[in-house]
């Protein structure tokens, strides 16, 4: 009895952390990420300016190559920094 109690419990937390290191891009059901989104693409880039890896983020690199993209046309545009401060 006590031993089907803790696979209940691993069940939970590994749920748990699946949830979490899923790719927010597929949670969302996004197509498109814009580049004009700048509070998000906001959250996938270190201080100096650098794009945090797909281990970090969970983002599937499907959408880590379109994410590359939007980030470099917002540096372009000037509605991201190239290098932090």
């Amino acid at each position: 009895m006590a031993s089907n109690t803790k696979l209940k419990n691993i069940r939970k937390l590994l749920k748990k952390q699946t949830e979490r290191n899923r790719c927010r891009f597929t949670r969302a059901g996004v197509h498109f990420i814009d580049y004009k989104d700048v509070p998000t693409l906001q959250k996938l880039v270190s201080q100096q300016g650098k794009l945090y890896g797909r281990q970090r983020t969970g983002t599937h690199s499907h959408f880590q190559r379109k994410l590359k993209l939007a980030i470099k046309r917002a540096r372009f545009l000037a509605l991201l920094p190239y290098v932090g401060r």
